[in-house]
């Protein structure tokens, strides 16, 4: 027995949310049904359950274009984003197609039958979907295994090592010495929540990471919306920041030495008396990685007050006691929590075959940032990297139903994406992040010319993905047979 339907969403988080609506407002007609691994709703919100997990991005972007974000700040912790999105999915109804504690383990497609079999685990059994298009909302990386170096002398320490990935509530970090192993957004969030209750909190890393701090609330956003219908008030809000966005991304690309410059003084004056120069200083040029984001500059005030320290420095091994550093240093410590970075794995890790023949990501280009060369039917979500993930989740939602309405109306049932011309390629991600290079060989390959190029650019992607032709490159084919209705 299996179960059809026209579109298979494939992960009820912020990606999967924002397909349902788009489906359900320009492709009425099309059945969908979302698919999702874990017990609820949420993805990334529901996952991390760490002290002070917050957005990095602010909610005028990271939030929906079709549903305002009202609350005061603008910089939201985990709980308020997760009930943004529980209410987003009962205001318009996508409730009713979640299917939650299912989770894909394969997805076959058949040009034969113009359809995708997607094989799903529920309950220790396999069951089986089909669906004429699939969509995959399932982010960017392992929810199963986060990433964390092989440390010697871990298995020494007397202590509880933990990734933030994987916090329990069991996790006990009061009154102890607590050493935080990283520099990157998960690290900045969690040295200051944890410092007001911890005996000390050191923030370990190996090098020094752009930190840029701004108000949790957006005074502008809260006045307009004093004064204005929440949609619109919202809407100004959203292209403000994307505007603002932009043109300090262009700036700091343009002149990255004085935007270096510009960031580290911030951080003086922020930290007047302490060594930016060793511990805020980074090696490599603004946006080569991404900044990290803290609200009312929360990390600055825990240092200032002697709450937490930074130490610039690299791992001999791990003691029974703590952590013993390269320079000698012993650093004492009840509880290493390793915010070391994610692992990489795109499609959730589902393995995939076109008409017999494995998919693999790294021999293909990606379409638009979506789709994939030779690969029908078939679509992921994946934000930007300097900018709020859902901006381009949700262009890539619209688009996907102008394929779906435009393959109806040609009466076809397949589109795949044509490389028609050579174009040199280039990574899919341009970053130097550590856990960018670590999966480089697995990813896809992005060109030098549109529709090939990434453009990570919001104004851009509106132009071409929500105004811009369809045809570029992209084959309509397989129409129905005579006897059969279209799908």
């Amino acid at each position: 027995m299996s179960e059809h339907f026209d579109v298979v969403v494939v992960g009820a988080g912020i990606s999967g949310i924002s397909a349902a609506w788009h489906l359900q407002a320009n492709s009425p007609e099309r059945s969908y049904v979302i698919l999702e691994g874990r017990n609820r709703l949420g993805g990334t919100w529901d996952l991390f359950r760490y002290p002070g997990i917050r957005s990095d991005s602010d909610m005028y972007t990271l939030g929906f274009a079709f549903k305002p974000w009202t609350d005061a700040k603008a910089i939201a912790d985990g709980p308020s984003i997760l009930a943004y999105l529980d209410e987003t999915v009962r205001e318009h109804g996508i409730d009713r197609h979640i299917r939650t504690s299912h989770r894909v383990v394969r997805a076959d497609w058949s040009s034969d039958d113009a359809r995708w079999r997607v094989v799903v685990e529920r309950g220790g059994e396999e069951v089986l979907f089909t669906c004429s298009f699939l969509f995959l909302c399932s982010g960017y990386y392992n929810y199963a295994q986060g990433y964390t170096p092989d440390f010697p002398g871990a298995g020494d320490f007397n202590g509880r090592i933990v990734h933030p990935q994987f916090w329990t509530d069991d996790v006990e970090y009061a009154g102890k010495n607590v050493v935080v192993i990283g520099s990157g957004a998960t690290a900045v969030t969690l040295v200051p929540e944890l410092a007001n209750r911890a005996a000390s909190v050191t923030m370990l890393q190996r090098s020094p990471t752009y930190i840029v701090a701004r108000p949790s609330q957006d005074v502008v956003a809260n006045w307009l919306r004093r004064r204005l219908p929440a949609k619109a008030a919202y809407g100004l809000t959203r292209w403000k920041n994307v505007l603002l966005q932009q043109y300090f991304f262009r700036a700091m690309r343009k002149h990255p030495d004085k935007a270096k410059r510009t960031l580290v003084d911030m951080v003086r004056q922020e930290l007047p008396g302490h060594d930016v120069d060793t511990h805020f200083t980074p090696r490599y040029n603004p946006w080569d990685q991404r900044l990290c984001l803290i609200p009312d500059a929360d990390l600055f005030a825990s240092i200032r007050e002697g709450k937490a320290k930074v130490v610039t420095d690299t791992i001999e091994r791990f003691t029974e006691t703590g952590i013993r550093l390269v320079s000698g240093r012993d650093l004492p410590a009840d509880l290493i929590v390793t915010a070391t970075g994610l692992e990489i794995q795109l499609m959730g890790g589902v393995p995939i075959t076109i008409d017999g023949k494995p998919f693999v990501p790294a021999e293909h280009m990606t379409y638009k940032g979506m789709m994939f060369s030779d690969v029908p039917n078939f679509a992921i979500a994946f934000g930007y990297t300097n900018a709020s993930w859902t901006l381009k989740a949700d262009l890539t939602a619209n688009y996907v139903t102008r394929l779906l309405n435009a393959m109806k109306k040609r009466g076809m049932r397949q589109v795949t994406p044509r490389l028609e011309a050579p174009v040199e390629e280039a990574p899919f991600l341009d970053f130097t992040s550590g856990y960018v290079q670590r999966a480089a060989a697995q990813l896809p390959r992005q060109g030098s010319r549109k529709p090939w190029k990434l453009h990570q650019n919001y104004t851009l992607d509106v132009m071409a993905l929500k105004f811009g032709g369809i045809d570029q490159e992209m084959e309509f084919s397989n129409p129905a047979p005579a006897n059969a209705a279209a799908a």
